[in-house]
């Protein structure tokens, strides 16, 4: 094992104790830190192996990309069922059923590569795309662990800090345990080190503990689902983390291939560029939190959308290797801001009761949103050209900016901000 990954996964556990000692999370906030990057390395496993793999056992090229096609079209469309079956289940009971997909597609990943079959191998993408689908909702289970209301902010920045590692832990493994299992073109042993961290994921998942949170049966009348999503703040709340994710997925997909396939950049390029992305997505959660109970959620929504506008105007400005990588950069930093924000909103649209059915829905607008772009990024690149691929993204950002006025217009005052 490299000593890189070693340092890894000691900072894995060392930053939920450094971080307890500083802020008073709760212990499922600490427990959810460790066992969603193990659970979610599936996810850039897939992205970065799967079409060498794809490349050699797909009875055509043209079929390469199809597994991570299934494995975005699997986390979308379980979306809504999976959180069915964490209200009927509880969180701890339906997020194991979730790491079973996870473990069972990644046995079978493995099989279908020793065994060279693609079309197995385009299954086991979709059955971790539907095990993401009930990992994506941890972060709503983290919400609910807060004791107050004012500190989902700091859980949720805290919490996708984590991302950082699972973008680290993911594609070290596949590279490191590709060889683990002698297989015709290699990379069985991926999957089974991928098999193993689900597992570790499985056994620290068992601290978990279902939040406590009162039912409001009696306070309350259950809304109708329509009438929970008609209101401004869960549109907008919807729209924030959508927008942030289908405008992300777009760019970052045509990314690669605008730079190393159309302009002949070196893969040395184009891999920093991918990486300062990545960073750039997640190192902002060390104080994105602190920025929305300082400043306001509103004026974090406002300045992520800003940042998007200001990532077109430099990708369109030229396409040097700088370019890219100001606007990867810009990107990552704009996503963040816009999915916590619609994250940390979304909670003030719904009672107790209503949670699992609004979380669906939502879940469902962003990942929809994500399958959408991802697909829509290659036929658009190749036909229209890089220009085109910022294009695309300006009539949402105009939706998001008219959305934040309504948000203003609703909420004029701050939300989530400390009174100073």
């Amino acid at each position: 094992m490299p000593i890189s990954l070693i340092i890894t996964f000691m900072l894995l556990l060392i930053v939920p104790q450094i971080a307890k000692k500083l802020f008073p999370l709760p212990k499922n906030v600490m427990v959810l830190f460790v066992t969603m990057p193990l659970a979610m390395a599936s996810t850039p496993i897939i992205f970065f192996v799967g079409g060498f793999i794809s490349v050699d056992i797909a009875p055509s090229p043209s079929l390469s990309t199809l597994p991570v096609t299934f494995l975005i079209i699997g986390l979308a469309i379980s979306s809504i069922p999976t959180a069915m079956i964490l209200r009927k289940m509880g969180r701890k009971t339906g997020t194991y059923i979730g790491l079973t997909f996870a473990l069972a597609g990644a046995l079978l990943a493995m099989f279908s590569t020793l065994h060279e079959n693609f079309w197995l191998f385009v299954i086991a993408s979709f059955l971790l795309g539907n095990s993401m689908a009930f990992i994506q909702q941890l972060r709503f289970a983290a919400m609910e662990s807060a004791k107050d209301s004012e500190d989902i902010p700091n859980i949720i920045s805290f919490l996708m800090v984590a991302g950082i590692f699972s973008a680290f832990i993911g594609p070290e493994v596949a590279f490191s345990a590709k060889d683990w299992i002698p297989s015709p073109h290699g990379y069985a042993g991926s999957f089974l080190a991928l098999s193993l961290l689900i597992v570790i994921a499985m056994v620290i998942f068992s601290l978990f503990e279902n939040p406590e949170i009162a039912s409001t049966e009696k306070q309350h009348i259950v809304r109708p689902l329509t009438r929970i999503i008609k209101q401004p703040e869960f549109i907008i709340a919807a729209l924030s983390a959508a927008i942030g994710y289908g405008i992300m997925s777009l760019v970052m997909t045509a990314t690669p291939l605008s730079m190393h396939e159309m302009n002949g950049m070196s893969l040395e390029d184009t891999k920093w560029v991918i990486q300062s992305h990545i960073a750039a997505m997640y190192i902002p959660s060390f104080f994105v939190g602190f920025l929305i109970t300082h400043l306001g959620l509103k004026k974090v929504m406002v300045a992520g959308t800003l940042i998007y506008l200001l990532m077109v105007i430099i990708g369109l400005s030229g396409q040097q290797v700088m370019h890219y990588w100001w606007s990867m950069v810009l990107l990552g930093i704009g996503w963040n801001f816009l999915f916590t924000s619609g994250t940390v909103l979304l909670p003030t649209t719904y009672n107790p009761d209503e949670r699992f059915k609004a979380q669906a829905v939502n879940d469902f607008f962003v990942f929809a949103a994500q399958a959408t772009a991802s697909l829509s990024a290659g036929w658009i690149i190749f036909k229209y050209g890089w220009n085109a691929i910022l294009y695309a993204g300006l009539p949402a950002l105009f939706i998001m900016f008219i959305a934040i006025f309504w948000l203003y217009k609703t909420h004029p005052k701050s939300i989530y901000q400390k009174e100073t």
